[in-house]
């Protein structure tokens, strides 16, 4: 083991050698399972920068610091909260900025990796398997399965099991109908950009409702409920109606007041899959919405 000073955890590297190799031979009376989830909640820093990479590449002189979890918060990640968890499902909100699951350019910090880190202290084997997804710069309401059954029955039988979903939705524009219904035909092009069109044109058919809660002169704040689950279609919808969601250049949005996108997954009401119990979950409308939609020129 290589000769490490250590003050207040703080770590100073003598030696070339990866990021996870060096905490595993440095940190006391943690497991290698451990320590990694100490990497995807984002506690460890390499000279002030914080390192979530287990093959981080360490030089000779650079310093390693280790920030202190907080116990109590024994169900909240950086960038995922555990709003409930039984032997069959986890159900989370989750943060705008983080994956629902792994791309090519990104297979760690993602809310998939850290709930599989989550359930692996349990047992080595466990892990989660994907039901529906957020896009990266949506947050909210998010469930997961814990089996391959689990997930199956959820994804078959998902216009039985889903009782109600509604979004909050901070768009460009005044809109000026109070509540409406948008209908149409979505595919998808080679691209990876969705479509609309107001026929049945052989795509997916989406159904999307709509209510005001509140404008300024710039923005509105919608209450979105949708009947269909089809991949961007509130994205698509909101473009369809020339009010594109704020920060969503993909779909025609000019400005980004808020740094993300504003979209956010506000509830999920559905019956358990084993249990048939009629379950319901809310997070609170984000902060910066409620900022922008009340400021005033």
């Amino acid at each position: 083991m290589m000769e490490v000073k250590n003050k207040k955890n703080l770590f100073t590297v003598t030696e070339p050698t990866e990021l996870l190799k060096f905490l595993i031979e440095n940190i006391q009376g943690k497991s290698r399972n451990n320590i990694k989830s100490i990497l995807v909640r984002r506690l460890v820093s390499v000279d002030n920068q914080i390192q979530t990479q287990y093959n981080f590449p360490l030089q000779k002189g650079q310093v390693i610091k280790i920030f202190s979890g907080k116990p109590e918060e024994k169900t909240r990640y950086h960038g995922v909260k555990i709003l409930f968890e039984d032997e069959h499902i986890i159900v989370i909100e989750k943060e705008a900025g983080l994956l629902s699951i792994a791309t090519n350019k990104e297979r760690q910090l993602t809310a998939y990796f850290i709930l599989t880190e989550h359930i692996r202290k349990t047992h080595p084997k466990n892990r989660v398997y994907i039901v529906h997804r957020l896009d990266k710069d949506a947050s909210g309401v998010m469930m997961f399965a814990k089996s391959i059954a689990v997930q199956e029955k959820l994804q078959n039988d998902w216009q039985k099991a889903i009782v109600d979903r509604r979004y909050s939705v901070l768009v460009e524009g005044i809109v000026e109908k109070e509540e409406d219904t948008i209908i149409s035909w979505l595919k998808e092009s080679k691209a990876l950009i969705m479509y609309s069109y107001n026929w049945d044109n052989g795509g997916q058919k989406a159904i999307t409702h709509y209510k005001l809660i509140k404008h300024n002169e710039e923005f509105s704040l919608l209450e979105v409920k949708i009947d269909t689950g089809r991949k961007n279609q509130i994205r698509v919808h909101m473009q369809d109606i020339k009010h594109s969601i704020v920060g969503d250049k993909k779909y025609g949005s000019t400005v980004n007041p808020i740094r993300r996108m504003g979209l956010h997954a506000l509830s999920l009401t559905f019956n358990h899959p084993i249990t048939g119990e009629q379950m319901h979950f809310e997070t609170p409308i984000p902060t910066s919405f409620l900022n922008l939609i009340h400021q005033k020129k």
